[in-house]
């Protein structure tokens, strides 16, 4: 049996060489295809081919931080650059590029300086969460490299960015399109904190119930996230130019893909000028507080905290005036959002809080600007929240701002400014209840204090900043 072993094994080494060998050349020659594809591809008016710069954004038509980063990224290239041609991929197929681009001007008050080509994929349901129930991290990671490709072929630019987080496409364009490539990281794909989450056997929206009461199972999902994290930063260090929104995210990014010398922080912009623009003066009396919520209806928002938190807060409040109010305002991308609205409602009937929350969804960027100038107290829940630009848009408005002790919030936005107090944290239901009783518990005059403080920090997060730190970042890939 050892002799027959020794007998094959120089033959499968070979075998095994020939097979590397023909993926090599083929890998080679798909290359030099799509290199001469791009070398065909129309001139501009002066003769000479316009610069393109695509950016990976299957949602670019979203509606919420991550879409605002991308727009602003657009008009900052076209501001710098004369000869740049900026390109987005998106399977928003539903709307036309003038549609999106005219959703960006309504919901972000940002126009474009030039055109922008969009390419339109046809099979952007490979990166839905839903067609994986299982291994959603893998298959939607591998999804995005089947999209990737079929971007590609669709549109070979010089310069990629993937500025939504499929890290696993940056492969792909830098080795097979010849493209130089950058990303800007709004959330790493896997992060030590979850693997921290299933080691601990933690409950999460993550992290399903029967998985944390089965140390096999929490066994395995523990290897299979380590082997995730392993080949997400092989696939991050190809990268040329990686931008992180913020310290949390730039903390894990440099423990998983080790590309410290290319690694910058660049904080998302903020509209907060048009936000400073609303009179900042004490509180009328009036019969009605508002508490306003700004963020996409996901899961990791934790939108039930909030209405749990709300309920405690009135119950602990009754026969007490003024009335409150919680406003709800985010973006719903699909049929999966929208069913999770109808949750969030079937849960305010069970806590009897119906007729004191009010859902806004997908409204114009002057309704959110209302409904910031009229609150008291601006709410966000998520864990770990990567940065936070509602949080931002909620300081520089004039609420008291109340987050999550966590992530980019903890780390970057709610942090004291020149000693001074601008919001405040918490942490789970009892915590948001309470903290937001102490805030009503305040007087209009301390209440002022504390938003001015908060608008006087937010200037760090402004437009200007973000095209600054952006240009200084992507620069490289320009020479």
């Amino acid at each position: 049996c050892f002799r027959l072993l020794c007998s094959l094994l120089l033959p499968a080494l070979f075998l095994s060489g020939i097979l590397c060998i023909c993926l090599v050349v083929l890998l080679w020659g798909v290359r030099l295809w799509i290199q001469r594809k791009k070398q065909l591809s129309s001139a501009g008016r002066d003769g000479k081919r316009p610069l393109l710069v695509a950016f990976f954004h299957p949602y670019c038509n979203a509606g919420g931080g991550g879409e605002r980063v991308l727009w602003c990224a657009i008009r900052t290239l076209q501001k710098k650059y004369r000869n740049v041609t900026c390109v987005v991929y998106t399977g928003d197929r539903d709307a036309t590029g003038e549609e999106i681009v005219e959703g960006a001007f309504r919901r972000f008050n940002i126009k474009l300086i030039h055109p922008v080509k969009f390419v339109f994929l046809e099979r952007r349901f490979l990166v839905e969460a839903s067609l994986y129930p299982h291994f959603t991290l893998l298959g939607q990671s591998l999804g995005s490299v089947f999209l990737g490709w079929e971007a590609l072929l669709k549109c070979v630019p010089d310069i990629y960015i993937d500025s939504m987080g499929y890290a696993f496409t940056i492969p792909l364009f830098k080795y097979l399109g010849g493209c130089r490539v950058g990303c800007y990281v709004h959330y790493p794909t896997i992060s030590t904190d979850m693997l921290s989450v299933v080691r601990n056997q933690d409950t999460r929206f993550n992290n399903a119930a029967f998985i944390t009461s089965s140390p096999l199972f929490s066994k395995f999902k523990l290897v299979y996230y380590y082997f995730f994290a392993f080949m997400y930063g092989l696939v991050g260090s190809c990268s040329d130019v990686v931008m992180v929104n913020s310290s949390w995210t730039l903390n894990h990014i440099l423990s998983l893909w080790r590309a410290g010398a290319c690694t910058s922080v660049v904080y998302p912009p903020c509209d907060v000028q048009t936000f400073l623009d609303i009179p900042l003066e004490v509180e009328k009396s009036t019969s009605e507080y508002s508490i306003v919520s700004v963020s996409q209806f996901r899961p990791e928002k934790d939108h039930p905290l909030q209405i749990r938190a709300f309920a405690k807060l009135l119950k602990e409040r009754v026969g007490e005036q003024p009335s409150l109010k919680l406003i709800l305002i985010g973006g719903c991308r699909n049929q999966q959002d929208e069913e999770r609205v109808n949750n969030l409602k079937r849960l305010c009937e069970e806590l009897g809080v119906s007729e004191d929350v009010i859902f806004r969804i997908n409204i114009p960027f002057e309704e959110l600007k209302r409904h910031l100038a009229e609150a008291t107290i601006g709410l966000h829940t998520m864990w770990n929240e990567h940065f936070g630009i509602g949080v931002v848009e909620c300081m520089a408005a004039g609420t008291v701002i109340l987050a999550h002790n966590s992530g980019g919030p903890k780390l970057d936005i709610v942090v004291p400014h020149e000693g001074h107090v601008t919001g405040f944290l918490a942490e789970d239901e009892d915590g948001y209840a309470e903290t937001m009783a102490y805030i009503f518990s305040l007087s209009p005059e301390k209440r002022l204090e504390i938003r001015e403080n908060a608008r006087r920090s937010v200037h760090r997060f402004s437009d200007q900043h973000f095209e600054d730190t952006f240009l200084l970042s992507v620069e490289p890939l320009f020479k």
